[in-house]
Parts: C-alpha cells; structure tokens; sequence
C-alpha cells in the first residue's frame, strides 16, 4: 500500500508539473509566434554582431602595416583632409586588400554553401568539385604555352573554373547522376586539373615556373578597385538569387520529393544555383588565386550557429566568410610584417584543424 500510495503521489505530481509547463505543441498559436519572432530577433541582433565585428577587424587591419597609420590618421584620409603618403597607403594599398578580403571570402563562402544545400553533402566546395584547380590549370596554360599578361592569365582563370563547372553540369545531366555522384565526378576532375598543372610546370622555365606558383597562392593584394566592382556585382547578384530562392533551398533539405510535391523545380534549381555558385567562385579564384577551405568552414560554423533555415544562414555564411578571409589576411600581414604572406596559406593552416574539430564535434 504504501509503494502504490507513492506511486500514486509521483503520478500527481507529474500531472502538476505537465499542467504548470505544457509542451511547445500544445501552446497556443499565439506564444509559439512570439517564441519564433524571439529566436529570429536574437539572431538578428547575433548578426549585426558579427557585422559589428567585421567593421572593427578592418579598422585594426588598415592601422597595420610598414608605415604608420593611427586612427586620426585614418579618419583625415577617409575625410579628405590629409594627403601624402598616408593617402596612397589607405587608398591605393591597403583598403582595397581590405575590401576584396571581405567580398571573396563572403562569394568563397555562399559558393560553399550553395553547394552543400543542392548537392546536400557536407563537402561541398569550389575545391572538392574541381572549380578552383580549373581556374588554376587555366592560369598555368595562359602564364606557360600562351605567355600571356594579367588580363589574359585571369581570362583563362575564368575560362577553366567555368569549364570545369561546364564538365560536371553536363555530366549530370546527360547521365542524370547523383549528387554524391557529382561529388565524385568533382574530385575526378581535380585529380586531372591538378595533373595538367604539374605537366604544364614541367615544361615551364623558371621564371614562368615561379610565376605559375605565386598565381596559385591565394592573395587579395594584386586585386584592383575595377576587379572588386565587378566581383561585388556578382557577389551581390548571387546573394540575391539565393535569398528569394531561399525557401525552395529549405524545402530541397527535406529531400527532393518533398521539394517536388512542394512545387519545387528541383533539377532546374539545381542547375541554376550550381551555375550561379560556380561563376561567383571563378571570378574570386581568376581575381586572387586559390583560396581553400573559406567555401567549406564558413557554411558549417553558420549552420551550428543558426540552425538550417536559409534565410538566416545565407547572411550568416557571408558574415563569417568575409570576417575568416580578412582575418586570415591580417594575420598573416603581422606574422611576417611586409605583407607578401599570401592569404591562401593561412587560410589552409586555419582551416584544417577547424575542420576536424568541426567533424569531431559532429560525431558527438
């Protein structure tokens, strides 16, 4: 008697409890409204942090360097107060490393994340689908068998990140082959482009051998304020196509049936946005060279962020690609102090071990 009286009194006790706290799905319309508006305001506010924080990092980033600049420095040249040398600096050296760190690494990461959300593997990249080691056997071929100047060099950069892109689509699409096969088809395509380059290296003399080497180094500094135009017009114009597809994005992370019955064009979305994600990470990479690992890291940090819904991750992936590119590049600049540190190296020293960490906090 006495267990069942006891049992009888937890039993109660539950019941008060489940009166006093009732679930998410029995509260009423109205709170799980205002519980959904308190998340996205919390992210929201979780954001214009992160923008906050980008604004601050560039502020330290062009007060470093060879030659002095303090912040009344700063705020007269941005005014037009002050000439001289000071002028030259942030205007012609520094700022425009500044800003094309932060567009790249805002295109590298949507590019990434474009990628991962259509193909829905979590590996998805402009490197691991062959893009970037395209732009650079299209560079290798310009520098070495056309001798050709800058112009032409990132001409053909495009030309085989595009080609590479061109390969894949066509590939799916005749053969209607899967997304972890498309991976694959990608890391194929690497392999090759990656061995095209070591041939054309092979016969190349040394100065084109140095040349086709520093090209492959990812860099910001040999952008000019024309190539950060048109790289923020794409950049821009992509964000935008994704942010009004952003709900058929949602719907294709459910499965493509589900997306279908929604009224989603799957095939054709997929075909777009890979398209739309492959031009703006071959323009990055025929600008500044290959920059690893940005496309694949930001998109994940993102996600553990905010969760899967692409109307808050599609900013959130810009954000912290554009604040991991610029750290990078700044912190390179004060490791070596003249700046010739390319941005590619660090982002593959930073990137890695992120990555695994990223991997071993997944399996928990």
């Amino acid at each position: 008697m006495t267990g069942l009286s006891s049992t009888m009194k937890n039993n109660d006790a539950s019941l008060d409890n489940n009166e006093s706290e009732p679930s998410p799905m029995a509260q009423p319309p109205g709170r799980v409204t205002a519980t959904f508006l308190g998340h996205v305001r919390r992210k929201k506010i979780l954001l214009l942090g992160g923008i906050a924080l980008a604004i601050g990092l560039a502020i330290v980033a062009i007060t470093q360097g060879a030659y002095d600049i303090t912040l009344d420095h700063l705020l007269q040249v941005l005014s037009g107060a002050a000439a001289g040398p000071a002028d030259i600096v942030v205007w012609k050296i520094r700022l425009p490393r500044i800003v094309a760190a932060l567009v790249a690494g805002w295109g590298l990461s949507l590019a990434g994340l474009t990628i991962q959300s259509l193909l829905k593997n979590p590996l998805g990249s402009p490197m691991t689908l062959g893009i970037s080691h395209g732009a650079a056997f299209g560079a290798s071929v310009a520098i070495v068998l056309l001798g050709s100047g800058l112009v032409w060099v990132t001409v053909c950069a495009f030309a085989g990140a595009m080609g590479s892109t061109m390969v894949i689509m066509l590939l799916a699409c005749v053969r209607r082959l899967s997304a972890d096969a498309i991976i694959l088809a990608g890391v194929a395509l690497t392999s090759l482009f990656m061995a095209g380059t070591v041939l054309v290296q092979y016969l190349s003399s040394d100065t084109q051998l140095a040349m086709v080497v520093f090209w492959t180094f990812g860099d910001v500094t040999r952008a000019s304020w024309r190539e950060i135009g048109v790289l923020s017009l794409v950049v821009v114009g992509v964000t935008l196509f994704l942010m009004l597809r952003r709900w058929d994005l949602n719907a294709m992370a459910a499965g493509e049936e589900t997306a279908s019955g929604l009224g989603v064009r799957v095939a054709r979305l997929r075909l777009v946005g890979m398209l739309a994600a492959a031009m703006m990470a071959a323009v990055v990479t025929a600008f500044h060279g290959v920059i690893g690992f940005v496309g694949l890291i930001a998109p994940h940090i993102a996600r553990r962020l905010v969760g899967a819904d692409h109307g808050l991750v599609i900013p959130f992936s810009s954000v912290i690609g554009a604040l991991l590119l610029l750290a990078a590049d700044t912190l390179g600049r004060a490791m070596i102090g003249s700046g010739a540190l390319p941005v590619g190296i660090i982002t593959s020293f930073m990137g890695a071990p992120m990555f695994l960490y990223l991997l071993i906090r997944g399996r928990r």
